[in-house]
């Protein structure tokens, strides 16, 4: 069995309060590691495409005001 197959039959085993526990848990570890990659991507330079063709379109006037 690999260790995904063996996660899934450990939270399978999970009482509903410890689910939910989990659940909490995994949702801030995913977005601390959205964040982490975010952020590199960040300073790899791999946004600054689209943040100068945001910066264009804006001064363009083609974009609206929430």
């Amino acid at each position: 069995m690999g260790k995904i197959e063996n996660i899934e039959r450990q939270i399978e085993a999970l009482s509903p309060e410890e689910l939910a526990q989990f659940r909490a848990w995994f949702l801030e570890f995913d977005w601390a590691a959205w964040d982490r990659q975010l952020e590199a991507d960040i300073q790899a330079g791999k946004l600054d495409r689209l943040a100068q063709e945001a910066r264009r379109d804006h001064a363009a006037g083609k974009t609206t005001p929430l």
